[in-house]
């Protein structure tokens, strides 16, 4: 009976995100991923994908047109994948490690994402990153190709394609030989992206000489796709961010490119300045003369939510009555923001990940000498009996997360309120559907006010 129950969900997720995703219909999306952890301390360059709405992964290193419903591929490019140059994933998994968008945890630890990772690999990975002799999880990069949500924030440039394009550059794929030749200098992930933009539009993308001193790094790809889209206009042409799902594992930081990364950066520009003034003078004069720092790729960005259309980002007012709202019910009088945070990491930390009969992620809790299972999607979360304080304290943890101050926002309206009501019916409160709108109001009448006062 859950089997049924389990493809009704799946068919419905399927039918919701054809009718409502703006980028449903055929079209090439260029991924410019934040870079993070030990690599992205020394470079932060981060990573380059595509998205290809029009085409599927028969197999990780086979290709296929989409039938109707299905959401499309991933196509990338790591360094220590197998011997292979390139992998598609379908693009609920490379983000988040299910398979279905319900199922997406609301909070993550590294803990969590890792058995999600494995336990996707060993179902769908084992061409590519097969077990061990011992039956162990192997290593290398192949982590990199589902999750990707976890890790870091990436923001997505959409064009328009065509079938015919897709067919086209399925035949030319499935056909050339798909054998790593991966180099950080001249083969690398944002040349790959390159390539295969650049299969469907020729000589739209390319690397610069100057800024990136001949390097091909993602956020050029993304600056000369949002050039060519403004020289056709015919083509719809759109850009959003895929937020980094909220959790204890540590926050992706901003790209940058070759130049700016190292004039940004302090471990590099102050000696260079000490041993060499030229050449720092130089590494500024073309940080300056090129404005490498002037594109925001968070710039006009709507939010993804891969249960819902684009939408755009939480306004000020909105996230400022959110928050007061939500001091007023947190389930844990003494637990703020980080505090929170950290203690689910805690809780996180004494307890093992699972799957529910469904198929859903949850967590085993020790509390006491009983152990319970704590669900952490929204597929699940409302189901947890006698964990219900844990599940107000998880939903506090992710909306605090959520409506953090930050250089860019990364969360819509609508993700809040989703959030927001989880909360509200967690608490048994039969008025959760009306939050929002006494939110609204408060935040009306306090943009009214502030309009009043202006001289």
């Amino acid at each position: 009976m859950f089997r049924l129950g389990r493809i009704l969900r799946g068919f419905c997720a399927l039918v919701v995100l054809a009718g409502c995703c703006a980028w449903g219909q055929s079209s090439a999306t260029l991924l410019l991923e934040e870079p993070y952890g030990k690599l992205g301390f020394f470079t932060a360059t981060g990573h380059a994908a595509v998205y290809l709405s029009g085409v599927c992964a028969e197999t990780p290193l086979v290709l296929r047109v989409c039938a109707p419903g299905e959401l499309g591929a991933v196509i990338s490019r790591y360094d220590g994948v197998g011997s292979y140059d390139w992998v598609a994933i379908p693009l609920i998994p490379y983000l988040y490690a299910v398979e279905q968008p319900e199922d997406v945890p609301l909070f993550a630890d590294a803990k969590m994402v890792n058995f999600l990772r494995d336990q996707y690999r060993r179902k769908h990975l084992e061409s590519v990153a097969p077990d061990k002799s011992n039956g162990q999880t192997p290593g290398g990069n192949w982590y990199e190709l589902v999750g990707t949500a976890y890790d870091r924030a990436t923001y997505a440039f959409e064009i328009e394609t065509t079938s015919a394009q897709d067919e086209a550059f399925i035949r030319a794929y499935n056909a050339a030989p798909n054998r790593s030749h991966f180099r950080t200098v001249s083969s690398n992930c944002a040349d790959f992206a390159r390539n295969v933009i650049n299969f469907y539009f020729p000589r739209a993308l390319h690397r610069s000489v100057v800024a990136d001193v001949g390097i091909a790094t993602p956020k050029q790809m993304a600056k000369t796709l949002l050039k060519y889209s403004a020289r056709h206009p015919e083509l719809d042409f759109s850009r959003f961010v895929i937020p980094q799902v909220p959790g204890s594992m540590a926050r992706s930081t901003p790209v940058h490119g070759v130049v700016e990364s190292f004039f940004k950066s302090k471990k590099y520009i102050v000696p260079s300045l000490v041993v060499s003034p030229i050449f720092a003078g130089c590494v500024a004069a073309v940080y300056v003369g090129t404005g490498a720092g002037h594109f925001d790729p968070a710039q006009h960005a709507l939010v993804y939510n891969a249960q819902r259309d684009l939408e755009h980002p939480l306004g000020a007012e909105d996230r400022r009555a959110f928050q007061s709202e939500l001091n007023h019910l947190k389930a844990d009088p003494a637990g703020e923001g980080s505090a929170k945070a950290e203690k689910w990491a805690h809780l996180f930390r004494n307890s093992a990940p699972d799957f529910d009969a469904q198929g859903r992620p949850v967590l085993r809790i020790q509390t006491g000498d009983e152990v319970v299972s704590v669900g952490v999607a929204s597929s699940n979360i409302l189901e947890n009996g006698v964990s219900d304080r844990l599940t107000q304290e998880l939903l506090e943890a992710r909306l605090h997360a959520e409506l953090r101050r930050g250089a860019s926002p990364k969360v819509s309206e609508s993700d809040v309120e989703r959030d927001w009501n989880l909360l509200q019916q967690s608490r048994g409160n039969p008025e959760a559907m009306t939050s929002m709108r006494r939110l609204q109001a408060a935040s009306l009448s306090e943009r009214a006010e502030r309009a009043g006062n202006r001289p």
